[in-house]
């Protein structure tokens, strides 16, 4: 681990070991709270701030605000590196690494970088591998930007967008110095070059390392954002961002115990219902412990489903202890009939969403496919389909779990609903005319096939209204709801 051996080795022992205490009485490590903290930082630390109050001020002002300056942790206690290091390189005498990476940060955090390297969020970075990139790199960008890692080029379309969230497999060119295509990165899944995932600093900005910051909904909302993921939108329109808005000063975002409940009660923060602490369970820095549907996916999986298919440690643990760890932050502020309700209005539009648009639409994308063009995105139809369900069936899934009703609805489910009656279902019955027009006779039973499969679907219960065949039943229940309707308002 870079650093940690040289760190008993510079100087005393017994000086190092009273700084390394030092450190772990601040992280709350220590049973005995009147152990005395060292009055001073490192000789090697001192040198860094002399140097650096003349060229970075601002990152020592920041340091100096941080609990880090407190227990007199400093610049070269998490900077410094051995010579086995591929990324460390010589400055002003000393061996050091620009990345501060979750194997760094582990050396004193080591249960919050266990638990970060099983969550999904240190998996990030397998987006490099995704559909989503191939938009980035192939359909949206090029090959003009070249580095030195990247002589044949990369797309500056995937390193500015998807990487700065997702995170860059980080590479070094020599003597320290980093790739520019692939540094600066914050992103939460970066691949760092001494093999760990992650980076701590996405959450927990530099170099004050704010946990009130970390806490604060804008901190997630740097990733968790836009068409695709609107987390922060959804939150914001909620009743829970509402009444965080009103009541920030209330909230108590600086307080070293932050349980809910009762350290804070005006409202809870992306961090409050995922990662922190409640009055019977610890903070965690694995935020899918607490979900109980994975939503990313074309239709909705369990998470130790999704956690099974990454060889996390999470495929141990199933949806419903997750429900009720979430369910535990909920009942800080809402009792337990408010709380089944909400999961029963939650789980149904999962389910909604899955019978009436996910699987059908799987369903004719698979007997649309010997139609198509086999390239990816080179059809109209593979936009079609992937907004559908990348963008506005997580919208509408985010927005139920969120309580976000317009994101659920008109950004949600109408928007599902528009582009599959007359983007998706046109496309496809125009896939099928043109197939039946071939002189392949392959091609002819595939359009057949096609049509049949369309057939189908619009003849269900849940789209037979678009072919004009609802039920008389239900034509009177519309009719119904609607008198009933008038009459109250046209009193």
């Amino acid at each position: 681990m870079r650093g940690f051996v040289g760190f008993f080795t510079h100087r005393s022992t017994q000086k190092r070991l009273i700084f390394v205490f030092a450190i772990l009485l601040v992280s709350g490590l220590m049973a005995n709270a009147g152990a005395e903290l060292p009055s001073e930082f490192s000789e090697k630390t001192k040198a860094c701030i002399a140097c650096h109050k003349k060229e970075s001020l601002a990152t020592v002002e920041q340091w100096g605000s941080s609990r880090h300056y407190r227990a007199k942790v400093g610049c070269f206690e998490c900077h410094e590196a051995h010579p086995g290091d591929i990324d460390a390189y010589m400055h002003h005498g000393e061996r050091i690494a620009t990345i501060v990476s979750p194997k760094d940060c582990s050396k004193c955090h080591e249960k919050e970088v266990e638990e970060f390297q099983g969550s999904h969020h240190a998996q990030a970075a397998k987006i490099l591998g995704s559909l989503d990139n191939i938009l980035a790199e192939v359909v949206e960008g090029s090959k003009l930007l070249r580095t030195a890692a990247f002589p044949n080029g990369v797309s500056a379309a995937a390193i500015n967008g998807c990487w700065q969230c997702h995170g860059s497999e980080v590479k070094v060119i020599g003597e320290g110095k980093l790739d520019p295509a692939t540094w600066p990165n914050t992103g939460i899944g970066r691949l760092n070059p001494d093999g760990s995932r992650g980076s701590c600093s996405a959450c927990h900005s530099r170099h004050r390392f704010s946990v009130a910051q970390a806490r604060n909904p804008e901190n997630c909302g740097k990733c968790h954002m836009g068409p695709d993921h609107p987390q922060i939108e959804i939150y914001n329109e909620s009743k829970h961002g509402i009444a965080f808005q009103a009541n920030k000063d209330r909230m108590n975002l600086e307080n070293d115990k932050w349980i809910v409940g009762e350290d804070y009660n005006a409202a809870p923060t992306c961090a409050t219902c995922h990662m922190s602490a409640t009055s019977t369970q610890p903070l965690t820095h694995d935020a899918g412990m607490r979900i109980s549907w994975n939503n990313r996916p074309i239709k909705s999986i369990r998470p130790e489903v999704s956690d099974a298919k990454m060889g996390l440690p999470g495929a141990k643990v199933d949806w419903k202890t997750r429900r009720k760890n979430m369910e535990n932050v909920c009942l800080a502020c809402h009792g337990q009939p408010y709380v089944d309700a909400f999961y029963t209005q939650y789980d149904a539009l999962i389910n909604e969403y899955h019978v009436k648009f996910a699987d059908p639409g799987i369903k004719l994308m698979a007997a649309a496919k010997p139609l198509m063009k086999a390239v990816k995105f080179s059809n109209k139809l593979d936009f079609i389909w992937f907004e559908l369900w990348h963008h506005e069936g997580r919208r509408a899934r985010h927005g139920a779990s969120m309580m976000g009703p317009d994101y659920t609805h008109w950004h949600g489910t109408y928007e599902v609903a528009k582009h599959f009656y007359t983007e998706l279902v046109p496309e496809l019955e125009e896939l099928a005319e043109k197939g039946l027009a071939k002189q392949d006779e392959t091609l002819v039973a595939a359009a057949k096939n096609l049509q049949n499969v369309i057939h189908e679907v619009l003849s269900s219960e849940e789209h037979r209204w678009y072919l004009g065949q609802m039920s008389d039943a239900e034509k009177a229940e519309r009719a119904k709801r609607a008198k009933e309707f008038k009459e109250r308002y046209d009193q």
